[in-house]
């Protein structure tokens, strides 16, 4: 379903994928099966996203984001792809993954660069400055390690 309330530039959004009011999607961007893109999202071209993800209100997915199978992206993520962002400036893309069955929370920002790990998670409002290894609960600002979560 493609709310008719967004800006939908690409025509290959399977059926089961959810896009909601006031979402941009630029046309080469890859959207999975079974997603569910709340309203007030931004993705761009370079942007591939797996099947089964959530991505909540108020997130903008810049060119160089990877978003694996089954994650979950909170409200008002930030994620950002350019080092030493100057205004109509070349710059060198700094990708971002975030790796299958993650989750990411709402408020947090993630620098460019950085992988986030298979069944990790950030907690609300953390600032991730490097990559998270598989199956670690980080928080904090700058986000360090917690714990290790039983999957």
């Amino acid at each position: 379903m493609i709310h008719p309330l967004s800006d939908c530039k690409n025509t290959s959004i399977p059926q089961s994928t959810n896009i909601w009011q006031n979402v941009v999607v630029l046309p080469k961007a890859i959207i999975g099966e079974n997603c569910n893109i709340c309203a007030h999202c931004f993705i761009e071209n370079d942007v591939k996203i797996g099947d089964n993800v959530t991505v909540k209100c108020g997130v903008y997915l810049w060119d160089g984001i990877t978003l694996e199978d089954h994650v979950q992206i909170g409200p008002n993520v930030t994620f950002t792809n350019d080092k030493y962002p100057r205004a109509k400036q070349v710059f060198e893309l700094q990708r971002i993954v975030i790796k299958q069955n993650a989750s990411v929370g709402a408020g947090s920002i993630i620098l460019g660069g950085v992988t986030i790990g298979e069944n990790a998670m950030v907690g609300a409002g953390s600032l991730v400055t490097k990559s998270i290894p598989d199956g670690e609960l980080w928080y904090g600002t700058p986000a360090k390690f917690i714990r290790k979560i039983d999957i």
